[in-house]
């Protein structure tokens, strides 16, 4: 599943993100509502990663590959 698709079918993905990343609020999610780099950049702010590690943890898990 490429990111149009996830951002097309937020709401049945947004439950994965939640299980993947449970310091994300509800509303936090329904705001990003599947933007990849608003994703990113939430999971930076929240986690004081650098960018890279959520963006290839994005690649690699399986909310890319959600159905």
């Amino acid at each position: 599943m490429n990111w149009d698709q996830v951002q097309g079918s937020w709401n049945q993905v947004k439950g994965k993100a939640k299980q993947m990343w449970g310091d994300l609020t509800d509303d936090e999610l329904d705001s990003i509502a599947g933007k990849r780099d608003e994703l990113v950049g939430r999971l930076h702010q929240v986690w004081h990663q650098q960018v890279e590690t959520p963006s290839r943890q994005l690649d690699r898990e399986a909310i890319v590959h959600a159905n």
